[in-house]
């Protein structure tokens, strides 16, 4: 049987690990910091800036409690230590419990000193210093932000903790404890990554995934990263200025089509190969005409007689590509998390199959 310490430990891990990551369960349950301080922090549609600035602030220092939390919360498990007799613990728990009080103290006074000057010291406000023109301040800088940021056209997307913006002069980029700003004018967008991922937790479908440098010609900004499905990226282009350069040669799928093709092929890479008859030839295929037909269907997923899907008796007709967008187009496009699993007619002989009964013909 696990001790109450041990219990607690593991348990208060995960809760720091939910809080400070927050997945979207508790941003459903409200168990954020924007939330518990709702009410000190405003509205981020009235005023985007200030929210934010207050918001990294709270973030910091609401992070830096958790491990006197810990401390507090052993208190209750594990009496037998008694550690709330602090002059009775061991060295160890000393030093935790200096450690656990300095740490808020510290970001205490660092927040105490970013909301001085009515925020003037803290680094956002700074980082709007850089942008601010010769005859004004930080403060203008802010004011064109919030009014912007109001338009319903602004492109916005990404998680809470790492959120892109995307106005008619501003790119932003607001993490945890942090919000990146450029002014588009200033600006070089280079897609440097590309990670495809064949199932989403969020959508159960294909997704791709971009990241995006931009970095600015302004010295004192400096450059950051964004990163969007790849679906996405026709809005992001039509609200930049500057063009995007692919400096990886990543091949971007903007549709959901796009993406399940590449998907289609990677599992059928695993099926079993049709091993092609010596007394038989493959012709073009009969969708693009550019490649050889390579595709044989074969029921593989359950016995002969089992199951929907049909043995189809069709020689091979068809490219893998050609048949990736056949499976596609016969889909429900409102369910597009059924489509890996579903079963289509072959589009010769109109037998059922599944993706596990498409065979690369070797």
């Amino acid at each position: 049987m696990e001790r109450p310490e041990v219990t607690f430990t593991l348990a208060y891990l995960v809760f720091v690990v939910c809080f400070v990551l927050t997945p979207s369960e508790f941003h459903s349950a409200g168990i954020t910091v924007q939330n518990l301080l709702s009410e000190w922090l405003g509205s981020e549609d009235v005023d985007f800036v200030h929210f934010h600035l207050k918001r990294t602030t709270a973030t910091l220092w609401v992070h830096s409690l958790l491990p006197l939390g810990y401390y507090i919360g052993m208190c209750f498990a594990a009496p037998e230590k008694q550690l709330h007799y602090i002059h009775q613990v061991t060295e160890g728990w000393t030093l935790y419990f200096l450690l656990a009080i300095a740490i808020p103290t510290l970001t205490g006074i660092l927040g105490y000193y970013w909301s001085r000057n009515n925020w003037g010291n803290h680094p956002l406000a700074r980082t709007l210093a850089y942008h601010a023109l010769p005859q004004s301040d930080w403060r203008a800088v802010a004011s064109s932000i919030n009014t912007e940021f109001r338009r319903i056209d602004k492109f916005a997307t990404g998680a809470p903790g790492a959120r892109v913006i995307v106005t008619d002069t501003w790119v932003m980029k607001a993490t945890t404890y942090h919000v990146y700003i450029a002014q588009q004018q200033d600006i070089h967008l280079t897609v440097t990554d590309s990670k495809q991922h064949e199932l989403s937790p969020d959508t159960n479908t294909p997704v791709q995934f971009l990241t995006i440098q931009v970095a600015s010609i302004n010295p004192h900004v400096k450059p950051f990263d964004i990163r969007l499905n790849s679906t996405e990226y026709g809005e992001l282009r039509e609200k930049l200025h500057a063009p995007i350069r692919n400096a990886a040669n990543v091949v971007i799928h903007q549709t959901l089509s796009d993406m399940f093709l590449e998907t289609f092929k990677s599992q059928v890479e695993m099926n079993q190969r049709y091993l092609l008859p010596s007394n038989q030839d493959l012709e073009p295929c009969i969708g693009c005409m550019q490649i050889s037909s390579n595709i044989k269907l074969v029921k593989l997923c359950q016995d002969p007689g089992e199951g929907e899907c049909q043995q189809c008796y069709c020689r091979p007709m068809w490219c893998l590509t050609c048949m990736g967008k056949w499976f596609a187009s016969r889909q429900d496009q409102q369910h597009p998390e059924t489509w890996l699993s579903s079963q289509v007619p072959c589009p010769t002989c109109r037998a059922k199959f599944c993706i596990l009964d498409v065979c690369i013909v070797h």
